[in-house]
């Protein structure tokens, strides 16, 4: 069973997973004409686009059975929110466009660019803002549900 602040806890950590997401998306923007990202092997490497990993946040074992033992209704578990597993850089090859008086061109002429499309972390922009929208939309919800318990507990 949820608790009172369940709710406001779950979108909570909705809410700062979504924050990571637009800003790891406001990085890969920033950076994606940035040919000189880190420095490997003596040699720069372009930025490479980075991507947050998120898995929803279970109870484990031993809690869920305490909860089983202490409550009549235990047919099914609720998560305990969002957690962000790690940020990961996307391996896709690097852009390579011909600028042959970029300083960073080849002997070819070409240059690798990140692997970054603008328009891809744009869409990703406006997915995160979304889903930052709906868990304010959540969070606010099980506020006002809070509130009402609390008028209806005073008004007995």
């Amino acid at each position: 069973m949820l608790g009172l602040f369940d709710g406001i806890n779950i979108s909570a950590s909705a809410l700062t997973a979504q924050r990571l997401r637009m800003d790891v998306t406001s990085a890969n923007l920033a950076n994606a004409d940035a040919t000189r990202g880190r420095l490997v092997d003596g040699e720069w490497e372009p930025y490479r686009r980075k991507m947050v990993t998120m898995s929803p946040k279970q109870l484990d074992f031993s809690s869920m059975l305490s909860q089983a033992k202490t409550e009549a209704s235990a047919a099914g578990s609720h998560g305990d929110g969002v957690q962000i597993n790690r940020i990961v850089e996307d391996q896709t090859p690097f852009r390579q466009v011909y600028q042959p008086d970029h300083p960073d061109a080849g002997d070819d002429g070409f240059v690798e660019m990140p692997n970054v499309d603008p328009l891809k972390e744009m869409v990703n922009m406006m997915g995160a803002t979304r889903s930052y929208e709906a868990n304010i939309t959540s969070m606010n919800a099980s506020k006002n549900m809070m509130l009402k318990a609390l008028e209806i507990g005073r008004s007995q």
